[in-house]
């Protein structure tokens, strides 16, 4: 079978489209294919190990395995409920996670996580050190592995190479496409879907809401964030009734522009004068807001989550730092100009998402000013928001 008739596997394109297929396709397209067919047998053979819905035992769970190896931050926040429904579902568990150096940030002083095996972002660029550590995995023997990640190849690359007595994972419709697994409606939300897959598969009977995204943050990370938040608020922070956080940084496409940023905080404040914004940072330590605001700076992904859930509210486009905020308990509102609110939003409790397609900066700002209202009148409601605004607001 050709390169060719394998790409039509993997992406809808009409035969008579051959000519064209390799000028139209992208990079990542390629190689996903070419990694496909060169390890066709080794996925194969995995497909076949995974666990069947219903098939996975109650008990006898004891050291379980979490594949991400993923270096985006939000990647590592959205295993959070799989962690904790783990917990959950085997309570005197130990679990160890494949993922990247923010997952071992957040999670390496978890109280169930042994181990974290953090690859590089540039695996290639690092091959020993990455043979390394998937030589460490590789020796360790687990009950139950889990790839938690849909279509991720590096995960399934790392599944099948778990040592485990029990596998899950997302199967693939060209590998086994008689599991039952297909017949199931998967959840929109990408937070979900690990959980869901763990349910699905585990023999026993589940009656509980689905875990909400919880980076486990001590009592002491946070009195020592509310002692530095107090600093930054400064004087005039004991006159606002509220303290609500803007990160205006994002990747490609879905990052606003500055000018844009400083028109929504100018018709913001003027709107919510009892606010003050805390301008948070990106990692390049620059504000985008002109230096207008409150800065908070930390390079450590536990101490931002930390300073963030001191505060009422958070404010960003859809991002890493998006997820970060919505793990740390605090209410926040993610901007989405590009991505699906519906499977990328700010997932549970008083979380929302606006679709700022067709919006300018100023109604996106009546509109977070209306949002930061309804968070003070109800500090004491905890009952999960909708997932996203009222499209009658778009125009307000």
């Amino acid at each position: 079978m050709t390169i060719t008739a394998i790409v039509r596997q993997f992406v809808a394109v009409p035969p008579t489209a051959t000519g064209s297929l390799k000028r139209s396709l992208p990079k990542d397209a390629w190689r996903r294919v070419a990694v496909s067919w060169m390890l066709r047998r080794m996925f194969h053979k995995v497909g076949g190990q995974l666990c069947a819905p219903g098939g996975l035992p109650t008990t006898g769970i004891h050291r379980v395995l979490v594949c991400r190896p993923n270096h985006r931050l939000g990647n590592s926040v959205l295993i959070s409920p799989l962690i904790a429904e783990i917990e959950t579902l085997y309570p005197g568990a130990e679990i160890d996670i494949l993922g990247s150096h923010a997952t071992a940030c957040l999670y390496a002083n978890r109280f169930s996580v042994h181990d974290v095996f953090a690859l590089p972002q540039k695996i290639a660029r690092h091959i020993w050190y990455s043979a390394g550590v998937l030589r460490a995995l590789r020796r360790c023997r687990y009950d139950l592995a889990i790839d938690a990640c849909n279509g991720s190849q590096s995960g399934r690359i790392a599944l099948a190479m778990a040592q485990a007595r029990h596998k899950l994972g997302f199967p693939d419709a060209l590998v086994n496409p008689a599991s039952a697994w297909h017949a199931l409606t998967w959840p929109a939300h990408l937070a979900d879907r690990g959980v869901f897959l763990l349910r699905q598969a585990y023999a026993g009977t589940i009656a509980a809401d689905y875990p909400r995204l919880n980076l486990d943050l001590t009592t002491g990370e946070k009195q020592a964030a509310a002692k530095t938040l107090a600093r930054v608020r400064g004087e005039a922070g004991g006159h606002r009734d509220m303290t609500v956080a803007i990160f205006p940084n994002a990747t490609g496409a879905k990052c606003y522009s500055e000018d844009w940023w400083r028109q929504f905080v100018d018709t913001f404040q003027s709107l919510c004068p009892q606010v003050q914004l805390v301008d948070m940072l990106a990692a390049h330590g620059r504000s985008q807001l002109g230096s207008q605001l409150a800065p908070y700076y930390s390079r450590n992904l536990r101490r931002m989550a930390a300073m963030i859930s001191c505060m009422d509210g958070f404010i960003s486009a859809d991002c890493g730092v998006m997820h970060l905020a919505a793990a740390s308990g605090t209410p926040t509102l993610g901007l989405f100009s590009v991505t699906d609110p519906a499977k990328y939003g700010p997932h549970g409790g008083a979380n929302a998402a606006l679709d700022t397609r067709g919006m300018n900066a100023a109604a996106v700002a009546v509109t977070a000013a209306r949002w930061c209202a309804r968070l003070s009148s109800s500090r004491a409601i905890s009952e999960p928001a909708s997932p996203s605004l009222d499209q009658a607001q778009r125009h307000a």
